[in-house]
């Protein structure tokens, strides 16, 4: 079966609708009020403000650094990070690499260009991902019949290609985004508990955790990914189960995510949300999040920092 076109709407594939505050655009430099708590850095960039003039920092492309140097700033109690995306770029060179090399093994005769693969990852979760896709476009003549038949055919194939990703990965093929273990360095020295919420399967998300950012770091970091949650990204189950099992407020909680299902899921679970675009996610619509940047970035290429996630927190209670 030849790549061929799937439309998807977000809209279609959930009920979860965050809400949405009405914006509009300013220059920082008008916002005097608000000077002390934004970085000097900043001024003179555009931001988004909220009917209660909140300063939202939307994107930031040049060299700046959006740090808050405040002592009396509240820290995050919970620092969550997606893991596609966000601590790797796995996507296009990694998943999606890994789910073809499943389908040839199995000689379906499918095959996801990068195009495809962009549309497919509007859905969250690699199961849910292969059975829309079959149920779209047509099931391969080597797939059962029957409904509990197909879900285990699913369920193998998505087995093997969690075990050729891992292989990947494993290899160091693919590297961390820029800055993520900076700043997961910055929240653990401060005693910020640190989760990694994903919708893949949760030996992936082991493995990137344990083999990129290292053991040392992997002890201190809980991972809730896969099927813990009957329900996945954009609604928010995987960061309520974290904030339930880490016991902390998701008021509290910021998350840094990639992508506008997983935006959605932050911000239905009451939580803040970073977003560092990926190569799959640039063009999409990030108009809730509470800032948005291309990466983390270490110094000197550095895009925000600890600091920064604690000012997100002090806005509320300042």
């Amino acid at each position: 079966m030849a790549s061929m076109a799937f439309g998807l709407s977000l809209a279609t594939l959930s009920s979860t609708n965050p809400l949405l505050s009405h914006k509009k655009t300013t220059s920082i430099s008008n916002l005097k009020s608000h000077q002390s708590t934004l970085p000097s850095s900043l001024l003179g960039t555009k931001v988004l403000i909220s009917k209660t003039q909140r300063p939202i920092i939307r994107t930031c492309h040049s060299q700046v650094t959006c740090s808050v140097a405040s002592s009396s700033s509240t820290l995050p109690s919970a620092l969550l990070f997606d893991c596609d995306g966000v601590l790797v770029d796995t996507e296009k060179d990694g998943h999606r690499i890994s789910f073809n090399e499943t389908f040839k093994e199995k000689e379906l005769g499918v095959t996801w260009d990068v195009d495809l693969y962009g549309e497919l990852l509007k859905i969250g979760g690699g199961k849910e991902r292969m059975t829309a896709y079959f149920n779209k476009t047509g099931w391969p003549e080597k797939a059962p019949k029957s409904e509990e038949e197909r879900k285990a055919f699913i369920a193998s194939l998505h087995k093997r290609k969690t075990e050729l990703f891992m292989a990947l990965i494993e290899k160091k093929l693919l590297p961390l985004r820029p800055g993520v273990a900076k700043l997961i360095d910055q929240a653990l020295a401060e005693g910020v508990k640190v989760a990694v919420c994903s919708t893949s399967n949760e030996k992936a998300v082991s493995a990137i955790v344990s083999f990129l950012l290292g053991p040392e770091r992997a002890e201190k970091i809980q991972i809730f990914a896969g099927d813990v949650v009957p329900r996945k990204k954009p609604d928010p189950a995987i960061y309520v189960l974290a904030a339930n099992t880490l016991n902390v407020d998701p008021s509290s909680c910021v998350v840094v995510e990639d992508s506008g299902i997983g935006l959605a899921a932050a911000k239905a679970a009451g939580m803040k949300c970073i977003v560092t675009k990926s190569g799959y996610t640039a063009d999409e619509d990030f108009q809730n999040a509470d800032a948005v940047f291309d990466f983390i970035g270490d110094p000197p290429e550095e895009r925000f920092d600890l600091a920064f996630c604690r000012s997100l927190l002090k806005q509320y209670v300042s």
